[in-house]
């Protein structure tokens, strides 16, 4: 794991960054701040929301929270426009925010199920990089990093809506980077493996699944939210990642070769 912190990569920098009260989310944020940026913390969990946002300010990490429901037709708008009132720009987005009620084999999988899945991910996905289009035209540029899934680029049983969704996303993705590039705005994606707080949940409900899964991860481990997932984040959206654009970059530890 990386333990150095370059506190100066995002100086200056305001960042959006959804579903940010718990998870990869809450761990890219975390990352995020402590290299400089300020950070529009959006989730749906209010009381979740409420305690990280908190505890980074007691660290000393310049934080906003906003509590939103992206299937909302107005939430895009009104996330840009609070990243612009309480910081006074909007630099960079992450679209990390997904709901699923999956597993469930694919003949399950209801229009309820697929809905939420497709207006929490790829729709808000779409939806926020519109609303914040106009904002990077005006800043002269500006990175959005979207959230993919090996579940997705591989193919996963028992998540036929999740992979659907995270792929829609990965494709809307690299439309985005080709149209914008000129205009300085890059879009990637990143597709992470992480220790979060339901894989902990599996790991004490299925032990021995758990530990074969990890064996399966040639480094041995899953990643760090905040020391592996946060940093290359951190990266994609600051200027040493400028001509980084239209990508897809598995933070996986080699589990899931690129297909």
């Amino acid at each position: 794991m990386n333990t150095r912190v370059p506190a100066k990569l995002l100086d200056a920098r305001v960042v959006i960054v959804t579903g940010a009260a718990r998870g990869v989310g809450k761990g890219i944020a975390l990352a995020l701040a402590e290299r400089g940026a300020s950070v529009l913390l959006v989730d749906s969990d209010e009381e979740t929301l409420r305690v990280t946002a908190d505890g980074m300010r007691a660290a000393g990490r310049s934080v906003a929270a906003l509590v939103a429901d992206l299937r909302h037709p107005d939430s895009a708008r009104q996330i840009v426009r609070t990243g612009l009132d309480t910081f006074g720009a909007v630099h960079g987005l992450v679209n990390n925010a997904i709901a699923t009620n999956e597993p469930k084999p694919f003949q399950d999988i209801t229009r309820d199920d697929y809905d939420l899945v497709f207006d929490v991910g790829p729709r808000a996905t779409f939806e926020l990089m519109q609303a914040v289009y106009p904002v990077f035209v005006d800043n002269g540029g500006g990175s959005i990093v979207n959230l993919g899934s090996g579940s997705g680029t591989i193919g996963l049983p028992k998540f036929g809506a999740y992979a659907g969704a995270k792929e829609a996303i990965r494709g809307t993705s690299k439309v985005a980077a080709l149209e914008w590039g000129r205009l300085g705005i890059r879009v990637n994606v990143v597709c992470p493996y992480a220790e979060t707080e339901s894989i902990r949940t599996w790991r004490e409900w299925d032990p021995k699944t758990y530990e074969r899964t990890v064996r399966g991860v040639p480094m041995g481990r899953l990643g760090d939210v905040t020391a592996d997932i946060g940093p290359a984040v951190a990266f994609l959206l600051s200027d040493e990642a400028a001509f980084v654009t239209a990508q897809t970059i598995m933070l996986d530890g080699g589990a899931a070769g690129f297909r």
